[in-house]
């Protein structure tokens, strides 16, 4: 079965997807790295979900911030320190950026939710669902007849209707998404499609660095590029067909397999 993961790595370089199948490295600690941080980001989410509950719309700004705010940087201080004694590689510049997009995230949630209790007259357990709908994390979805299979960063359930969100920490283009982000979701909204029986219109990514979620609408055009990466990527994995890319000195500086892709 194709992942969701391969398409995405496809879409920004074949190059990579077939070094990564068809060499031996070793490349687990960055994994898991990734899926410890994204995890730890889900988690402040999470927390924020619990204290926007708390709030009161007699509260100024200040004192709705620092009630979001309850027992979050103490909890990433001590995830991040417990990733760091079970050897899982965490940088202090990656600690600063989770601590700093927090920050930027309580601000902008601390000034939208004083503006809508103004608006509604009503408390924050009253306003939670407008900011943190009904939601499933990290779902594995998988179809056998497609031969697809990949997790969904986040699944919103709004009015019976499923929304696909992908959760990003890479920097945004200036409008809209990149290309491998949409086609990665578009994979996951077919797959929620089967796995519940439903039609999905539209999906989200939301990149965190600037907390901003953007829409990608599941059009046809969409839909058919999906499965054209996917012929291409079956050709790459089952078939050992090597790619031929142009090189690309930004994506090649931040890719794991630079120095063998040069050799190659």
């Amino acid at each position: 079965m194709i992942n969701l993961s391969s398409i995405k790595m496809h879409m920004y370089c074949p190059m990579s997807l077939y070094l990564k199948t068809h060499t031996n490295i070793e490349d687990a600690d960055k994994c898991n790295q990734y899926l410890e941080i994204k995890n730890l980001k889900i988690d402040i989410q999470d927390l924020m979900q619990k204290n926007i509950r708390k709030i009161k719309k007699s509260m100024n700004l200040e004192e709705i911030e620092k009630t979001l705010s309850q027992n979050i940087y103490e909890y990433i201080q001590n995830t991040t320190e417990s990733l760091k004694s079970s050897n899982i590689t965490i940088t202090q510049d990656q600690i600063d950026e989770i601590n700093d997009e927090t920050y930027f995230n309580i601000k902008t949630l601390s000034i939208k939710s004083k503006k809508a209790m103004t608006i509604l007259d009503k408390d924050g357990f009253g306003i939670s669902e407008m900011f943190f709908p009904n939601c499933m994390y990290s779902y594995l979805i998988k179809d056998h007849q497609l031969e697809l299979i990949g997790i969904c960063d986040k699944i919103e359930i709004i009015d019976g209707k499923y929304y696909p969100i992908s959760i990003k920490s890479t920097n945004p283009p200036i409008k809209g998404v990149w290309d491998q982000d949409a086609i990665e979701l578009v994979g996951a909204a077919i797959l929620l499609e089967e796995e519940f029986d439903t039609e999905v219109f539209v999906g989200f990514v939301d990149y965190k660095k600037i907390g901003d979620r953007r829409p990608v609408v599941m059009d046809v055009n969409l839909r058919k590029a999906l499965f054209s990466v996917i012929r291409e990527v079956k050709e790459i994995i089952e078939n050992k067909k090597q790619p031929k890319v142009k090189k690309n000195p930004k994506k090649c500086r931040n890719c794991e397999y630079e120095h063998i892709c040069l050799e190659k």
